[in-house]
């Protein structure tokens, strides 16, 4: 657990420290995510926070990197680990109303919007066939991106295997010398093409995630004729959709990002054999070669065809992601009866309100 508080700290610091003016938000983010991160279990969670020489440990590396600060970050580094700790205290005592909370306003809403059940049922039902609509297209030309990319990578890569048996005819001492120089041409084509590979696929993660802000626009038009008097309920579960769906595009997108970088650390091994040889003695350089020669081309494609595999279907499982959080708001509607998402999103929600309160001061 201490790396993660280190992080949390370090984070701080860098907000803390560059300016005093504390952005609330960030600090929020920062902290829900170290406490996420921490484990579900609120009860452990508190006792390890509560730890004495956890505390010490956060309270020694705050002091020593904010020795030289405003005077408002002195006040933060007495403040922030006691804080944290009651916060979270509080966010575990208070998680049974917290979910009651929920509940209760899941059932108003439901009884209000019981004259406008089938009219409601419906529009978000035809918003699901809306949306799988746009989603389908989007998904296959990810998947189309994928397969083009991950081809010319493999082209590009292929004449190296061919290259590297040509060498082995030559003298060792010639074999030797050109090696090195060899290594670098084919790192340079492994970054250049994983660089080109993210540079072509972050555009496709914007562009479903455009689509889900207007599929949610689209929604939140097609409830408004509704009765006022549901409408701040209606925006609740509105916002908390929108909310899902762009954390599930913002994971798409690293998602994407991962797996080619995964795709550069599949493929570096292959450049430091080489280098690895290189090195080696004059004598046992063919016999360390011809093994890696023969095998080049195939390894790279194992590689790539394993990228693919990836990351080709990370479209369609996008949009079944937002496909079953519309059929959860549906649900909730119909029955009223509250997910564990909800009872999380307040949990965050009242750990940005408290955080709020507490920098304010």
């Amino acid at each position: 657990m201490a790396p993660k508080a280190a992080a949390l700290v370090l984070v701080l610091l860098a907000i803390s420290g560059s300016r005093a003016d504390v952005n609330p938000d960030e600090v929020a983010s920062v902290i829900w995510k170290y406490f996420t991160e921490l484990g579900s279990n609120a009860k452990d969670t508190v006792d390890q926070l509560h730890q004495t020489e956890l505390s010490k440990q956060l309270n020694t590396l705050l002091k020593s990197n904010l020795q030289s600060v405003s005077a408002y970050a002195e006040d933060l580094q007495e403040r922030l680990v006691p804080f944290a700790t009651e916060l979270q205290a509080r966010l575990a005592q208070d998680s049974q109303r917290l979910k009651e909370q929920i509940q209760r306003e899941l059932r108003e809403l439901q009884a209000k919007l019981a004259p406008y059940a089938d009219q409601v049922h419906q529009q978000i039902g035809s918003n699901i066939r809306q949306l799988q609509a746009k989603m389908s297209p989007y998904a296959e030309e990810l998947r189309s991106q994928v397969d083009r990319s991950a081809g010319e990578l493999q082209r590009v890569l292929e004449p190296y295997a061919a290259e590297l048996r040509e060498r082995l005819q030559d003298s060792t001492q010639s074999i030797q010398a050109s090696l090195s120089p060899y290594a670098d041409r084919l790192q340079q084509q492994i970054d250049g093409g994983v660089e080109s590979l993210k540079e072509r696929l972050s555009p496709m993660a914007d562009e479903l995630k455009a689509q889900v802000e207007q599929s949610v626009a689209e929604l939140r038009r097609g409830l408004s004729p509704y009765a006022q008097e549901v409408q701040d309920g209606l925006n609740r579960q509105l916002e908390s959709l929108n909310l899902q769906m762009e954390r599930a595009a913002e994971e798409l997108r690293t998602r994407l990002a991962s797996s080619s970088e995964e795709l550069r650390a599949q493929l570096n091994p292959l450049v430091q054999e080489l280098r690895e040889a290189a090195s080696g003695d004059a004598e046992s350089l063919r016999q360390r070669l011809a093994p890696l020669a023969q095998q080049l081309e195939q390894r790279m494609g194992q590689t790539l065809e394993a990228f693919r595999q990836q990351a080709a279907p990370f479209g369609e499982t996008f949009g079944k992601q937002l496909v079953q959080r519309l059929e959860e708001m549906r649900s909730k509607l119909d029955t009223g009866a509250a997910g564990v998402e909800d009872h999380l999103e307040l949990l965050e929600q009242e750990v940005r309100e408290k955080v709020a309160a507490f920098l304010s001061t």
